[in-house]
């Protein structure tokens, strides 16, 4: 199977309006910057969006969400984004909150073929309306689904072209949760090497759950708060 493709354009071509798309990244890191930049410049529309967050005004997903384009946004940290907030009290924009433990296990269990978890977090909540409990040793657990999304859009240091992955340091977070998850899992990388060149026992995500894979360009790699003495 032929992975490699030519850039982040060829990579989500056939993400259309309407789609559920998996972001990885933590806060401004490890997300697919030129993916987001593609799909801004394809417009696609009505998209739901399952990420950690949602970016800030003028960068990450907060591109998006300037261009009208995610009709839901399903996260755990919206903190940073004024025109996020903007859209959610104003009804434009779908949201979800989930706990963000709960968001890294629903993206697991999809990658792992479970089709719902149970998870103390957020019993006897408003998380919890609407859905069932059940009593384990005593304890009430919700029951979550398993998430199903169109298209995992995921960022690693280095891949090869095999899709074998390589994450670095906090980008190593939602990322090698959502390369399983994705019916489509598409991965831009700093490096792209040839297959056969990393050390197997560095791999984070296995080429098996890749589909499309290519080097990015021009990583901004901006920093969402500067602490400084």
């Amino acid at each position: 199977m032929q992975k490699v493709v030519a850039d982040a354009t060829t990579a989500i071509h056939d993400i259309q309006d309407g789609a559920t798309l998996m972001l990885g990244g933590f806060g401004l890191c490890g997300i697919p910057e030129n993916c987001i930049s593609a799909l801004v410049s394809k417009g696609v529309k009505q998209l739901t969006c399952i990420s950690n967050n949602a970016g800030v005004d003028d960068f990450g997903i907060g591109l998006m969400l300037q261009q009208k384009q995610v009709k839901k946004m399903i996260s755990s940290y919206v903190g940073e984004n004024a025109e996020f907030e903007r859209q959610l009290l104003s009804g434009e924009l779908e949201v979800e909150l989930i706990p963000q433990g709960t968001l890294a296990t629903r993206c697991m269990a999809a990658g792992y073929g479970m089709p719902a978890i149970f998870t103390p977090a957020g019993v006897g909540t408003e998380v919890a309306i609407g859905k069932e409990t059940r009593v384990f040793n005593g304890k009430e657990y919700l029951m979550e689904y398993a998430f199903e999304a169109d298209f995992a859009i995921v960022k690693a240091w280095k891949g090869d072209t095999h899709g074998n992955l390589i994450f670095r340091a906090t980008s190593r977070n939602f990322n090698p949760l959502m390369a399983m998850a994705g019916k489509v899992t598409i991965a831009e990388v700093e490096e792209l090497v040839p297959a056969g060149t990393l050390n197997p026992n560095e791999i984070h995500t296995p080429g098996i759950y890749v589909h499309r894979i290519f080097q990015g360009t021009h990583y901004e790699k901006r920093i969402e708060q500067r602490t400084t003495r």
